[in-house]
């Protein structure tokens, strides 16, 4: 089902990522860490329908989306880089396969953090947050997304970490075997994924290796 939604609110979150906010149709449901298909209602692009996952809560009464645009070329996230409030877009039903399955780690690469963002605010929430924790790789600290809101809610259960530069109060180096022994005990909890395929991939690998269950490490398939 398509549904043209008007854009309601644009903040700007780090040098690249913006906060958008929608118009939310009357009965649509998502479930935290959930998707949907979005596209611009313009001529050119309304056919270009790209996957982005929903950051606000379920009960909230608009619909948001934090969305990373790679201005280096002229493709979908570059297009909504320049939208602004008043302009349109067409949804579809939600859908996607993080979801939340109990307590556990959280382990995210730039824009893949996006599903975590939702599932969060969610048991922040309920007052369920305490025993999650999150585990964030970016290129440098001004890539950060929403850094300020992660370091308040979960405290010292939010490590950040740089691959290109070092910088006061992040680790630096890859989530890699020797970060995830240093940072996790207990390899029989939850674990869930999300980033560029090849990062997903091999952390999923080493996770295994380290003796978490395959079937207890949730990423987008």
């Amino acid at each position: 089902m398509e549904i043209t939604v008007k854009i309601l609110e644009i903040t700007a979150l780090t040098h690249d990522v913006k906060q958008i906010r929608v118009q939310k149709p009357k009965g649509f449901l998502f479930i935290p860490g959930q998707a949907t298909g979005l596209a611009i209602n313009q001529p050119d692009w309304k056919s270009e329908k790209r996957p982005f996952t929903f950051t606000c809560l379920p009960d909230a009464d608009y619909l948001e989306f934090v969305i990373k645009s790679y201005r280096d070329h002229d493709g979908v996230t570059k297009q909504i880089d320049q939208l602004v409030a008043g302009d349109e877009v067409i949804l579809d039903d939600a859908w996607g396969a993080i979801q939340y399955k109990g307590k556990g780690v959280f382990i995210a690469g730039g824009a893949g953090v996006t599903p975590f963002i939702g599932i969060i605010r969610h048991l922040e929430s309920q007052g369920k947050l305490s025993g999650n924790r999150l585990f964030f790789s970016n290129k440098t600290a001004k890539d950060v997304i929403l850094e300020g809101y992660f370091r308040e809610v979960l405290g010292g259960d939010f490590v950040s970490t740089l691959t290109d530069k070092e910088e006061k109060g992040h680790e630096f180096g890859l989530i890699d075997k020797g970060f995830l022994k240093k940072h996790v005990s207990d390899f029989s909890q939850e674990f869930y994924v999300c980033g560029p395929d090849k990062m997903v991939k091999a952390i999923s690998g080493i996770l295994e290796e380290l003796g978490a269950k395959p079937d207890a490490i949730t990423f987008e398939k």
